[in-house]
């Protein structure tokens, strides 16, 4: 590429390798040769000018490569997937319109009817309602396990058996899987491991170091930062991602948008000191709601504790992350969510919504908002009881997020 006044070409230098995480979140995934800006270029287009004919029949035939249509590619989305890619330490990431998305993204690429997935109970709602509504009807089985308890991931194992899926840690309950454990038992049966790393995001916790074979992103969360946007991404081996998703990924319109895309690559730069701050004011929150008197319970893997706390400690670079959930005391289902609404209400600082990885703090109810279109068997076998208070910590003074619960809790009083 040149500059058009001086017809110079404006080369960028290849970055060095071996560059670590912090450097990485900055820099890589700018193309190789650019007009010479120092920031990324948001390309707002739909489609691409072909020199002439028989240029464009050879790359809408894929026999040269090129953007042809932003529907298959888009600089903007390929810098943001290379970005995470080089975070998650993955050959390969494909973005996608959204979280869930990425999840039916990886599901179709992978399975086919009479395939068989071992799911944990205690994922989003929307992946169980995906995996047992949606992909029930294609004929894809489904069976559901404790997501901390590996026995249960072994019996569960069949000869048709292809994906095992986890979340760690869990939304709400922050609930943490043995990753190796269960990458072993996926690939000594044939299958691969995919981990929904929304909660930790890459600045904690990379799963593919513990065998992992493709990492699931909601880039509308800790990615992003700031609440502004609905994004995803699937993470993985750059053969299997290119042969077996980017197909649906174009057909199926699963496309992230170029500003999406955008908004998510200038959150990468500041990830990993938004996740520190984050999880520092999370341990703190934690440490404080155990001694309240209005707190049965809290789940927080920073806590000696959480019973996976030495789990959580070795997988996630010693943090416990953003999130803490916690059980007010009460007398049956209706006296517990009362009171948990009562706490809820009370927020002024905290802002009432199920979104989380905002730099704002988040508040809410999963078992009436996030996890309310579960069963109540469903709930009660994922642990989500009625007075369970889901907080996500942002970025405000700590003194100002206790006051703000502890309103709450003295009206519980």
């Amino acid at each position: 590429m040149t500059d058009p006044r001086t017809k110079k070409r404006l080369p960028r230098k290849a970055l060095p390798a071996g560059l670590r995480r912090d450097t990485l979140a900055v820099r890589e995934g700018l193309p190789a040769s650019q007009w010479g800006e120092n920031s990324e270029a948001l390309f707002l287009t739909s489609s691409y000018v072909q020199p002439d004919a028989a240029t464009a029949a050879r790359r809408f035939a894929e026999e040269e490569e090129a953007f042809t249509y932003s529907r298959f590619g888009n600089p903007t989305v390929m810098m943001m997937e290379r970005r995470l890619a080089a975070l998650e330490g993955t050959s390969g990431c494909i973005g996608t319109g959204s979280g869930m998305s990425a999840i039916l993204l990886l599901l179709m690429g992978l399975l086919k009817a009479g395939d068989h997935v071992v799911c944990s109970r205690s994922v989003f709602g929307s992946t169980i309602r995906l995996l047992q509504g949606e992909m029930g009807k294609f004929g894809v089985e489904s069976s559901f396990v404790s997501q901390t308890d590996v026995d249960e991931w072994r019996a569960a194992m069949r000869p048709n058996t292809k994906l095992l899926m986890a979340e760690s840690p869990t939304n709400p309950l922050t609930d943490v899987c043995d990753i190796a454990a269960l990458a072993d038992i996926a690939h000594r049966g044939g299958a691969v491991l995919a981990v929904d790393n929304c909660f930790c995001s890459p600045a904690l916790q990379n799963p593919v170091l513990f065998g992992a074979d493709f990492i699931i992103h909601s880039g509308t969360k800790y990615l992003d930062g700031q609440g502004r946007v609905i994004a995803g991404a699937l993470c993985g081996p750059e053969d299997l991602l290119q042969s077996k998703m980017l197909p649906i990924m174009k057909s199926g319109g699963l496309t992230l948008s170029p500003f999406n895309a955008w908004v998510v690559l200038k959150g990468l730069e500041t990830l990993s000191v938004r996740m520190q701050a984050h999880s520092a004011r999370a341990l703190q929150i934690a440490q404080w709601l155990a001694e309240q008197p209005q707190v049965a319970r809290v789940h927080y893997p920073g806590l000696p504790s959480h019973p996976q706390h030495a789990l959580a400690m070795a997988q996630q670079n010693g943090s416990g992350g953003a999130v803490v959930s916690f059980d007010v005391k009460g007398q049956g289902a209706d006296d517990l969510r009362a009171r948990a609404f009562q706490v809820v209400d009370a927020a002024l600082v905290a802002s009432i919504t199920t979104n989380l990885g905002d730099v704002k703090t988040t508040i809410c109810h999963p078992a009436s908002t996030s996890h309310g279109r579960l069963s109540e068997a469903q709930r009660q076998a994922a642990g989500i009881g009625q007075g369970l208070v889901r907080y996500a910590v942002g970025l405000e003074d700590i003194d100002d997020l206790k006051a703000d619960l502890q309103r709450g809790l003295e009206a519980l009083s």
